[in-house]
């Protein structure tokens, strides 16, 4: 496998609702604190100016910090940004257009469902990694179609990019997709739904420490 560009570890996404309790800020800091290595911004129903002004917000959060900083859907407000990289779903730019407008050092990530044959495409066309799900029932997206854990353990035997899982993922049904092959856990309300947004990314960010993943590869 080729020197991934994208961090392992503990990849979070931020929802509306969710953020809304503590502030998106709030959120977000304490899910880094908690050891998240990856935040997509995600916020498809809010305005043009808030999109901006937030992304801008936690932009900076992730600089502080040194954490990976995505943008879902938009890489426009990607470039408005200096963000990391951005996400891609069925109906957004195709990660050409995405590079075009981000630069060639830009992360482009793209939603693979549960089609390893537009994984292997994205691969082709220069994607730096590729997203699975929804890998276990949802409570975002409870009609999402389902990608089995074989789909996995295939992707990762034939693709050279990272891959992450998505959906209904928890400290402890993540073990199996990681011993499957999966590079980062991506994951909204199991960490910004909780109580303790902290507590519940540090859960999820000792699945990947070094003797949790040794001990899964014995």
């Amino acid at each position: 496998m080729m020197s991934p560009r994208l961090p392992r570890g503990l990849y979070v996404i931020t929802d509306p609702d969710c953020c809304a309790v503590m502030g998106l800020e709030i959120s977000v800091s304490a899910a880094i604190s908690g050891g998240a290595r990856i935040v997509q911004y995600r916020a498809k129903n809010s305005s043009a100016e808030q999109r901006l002004r937030e992304a801008r917000a936690l932009r900076l959060l992730t600089l502080r910090h040194d954490v990976t900083c995505i943008v879902n859907d938009d890489p426009e407000l990607a470039a408005a940004i200096d963000a990391d990289g951005v996400h891609l779903g069925r109906d957004d730019a195709d990660p050409c257009t995405a590079h075009t407008i981000l630069g060639a050092d830009a992360i482009v990530g793209i939603s693979c469902y549960d089609s390893l044959e537009r994984a292997r495409d994205a691969q082709s066309a220069g994607c730096d990694y590729v997203a699975f799900g929804s890998a276990f029932p949802s409570t975002t997206k409870p009609d999402a179609c389902r990608a089995p854990l074989d789909l996995f353990a295939r992707a990762s035997r034939e693709l050279e990019i990272p891959i992450v899982a998505i959906g209904g993922i928890t400290p402890t049904n993540g073990s199996a997709l990681l011993a499957a092959g999966c590079h980062a856990l991506a994951v909204i309300t199991g960490v910004f739904g909780s109580a303790d947004i902290c507590g519940a990314a540090a859960a999820y960010s000792r699945l990947f420490d070094p003797e949790s993943l040794q001990d899964r590869l014995e």
